[in-house]
């Protein structure tokens, strides 16, 4: 979602913010977010055990079942913005909620916690799918080993146009780095994307 600004009027971007199961999503929006967060919490029961493990998270005691909401303005970027945040569900059975929360955002994060990798491939490959920029934020856990950039971006067989960066989801200017870093990139590529599609057009013209 991007709105042109009016005069004086700062960009209003759509972001979502994604990852697996416990990767930091909620905490990431509440960390930067300047309003009450909107949080579809519940308490994880019994019922779930058998569909949303546990393991490297044993501490987790509740979930996102639709989508966590907040609001950072940056009126001192170099462009003033606005952003809106959308945090999905991590589960894979909530895929299907990811197509409506991507719907006119301008790219995502996906937050990755390096104790349970394998579940960052089901949004890294939804993003590649539909073509939505995106970047990967490795949230960096208490007591969590700490792996490198390139270690990461290899294991998730990323390629070199996606920027990887470190971060702590708790820290509101980790978040808020995080995200100026993604809206630098998204902008990047709709630049790449319309001097692609210029080229692509003067040559069927000529």
């Amino acid at each position: 979602m991007l709105r042109p600004p009016q005069t004086g009027a700062p960009a209003v971007l759509k972001i979502v913010i994604a990852g697996g199961f416990g990767a930091g999503k909620t905490t990431a929006v509440g960390a930067v977010s300047e309003i009450t967060p909107l949080s579809t919490e519940e308490y994880l029961t019994e019922a779930s055990a058998d569909v949303d493990s546990l393991a490297g998270v044993e501490a987790k005691q509740t979930t996102t079942v639709a989508f966590d909401f907040g609001r950072l303005s940056l009126p001192d970027a170099p462009v003033p913005l606005e952003l809106f945040l959308f945090g999905t569900p991590g589960q894979d059975r909530f895929v299907d909620l990811w197509y409506d929360l991507a719907r006119g955002a301008v790219g995502a994060v996906v937050l990755v916690d390096t104790r349970r990798l394998e579940s960052s491939f089901t949004p890294v490959s939804f993003f590649e799918d539909i073509g939505l920029p995106f970047i990967v934020a490795i949230n960096q856990f208490d007591g969590a080993h700490r792996y490198p950039p390139d270690q990461v971006r290899t294991a998730l067989e990323l390629p070199p146009s996606v920027p990887v960066v470190t971060c702590d989801a708790r820290d509101p200017n980790h978040v808020a780095g995080v995200l100026l870093t993604l809206v630098d990139h998204a902008l990047n590529h709709a630049t790449a994307s319309r001097l692609h599609r210029a080229a692509t057009s003067s040559l069927q013209d000529a």
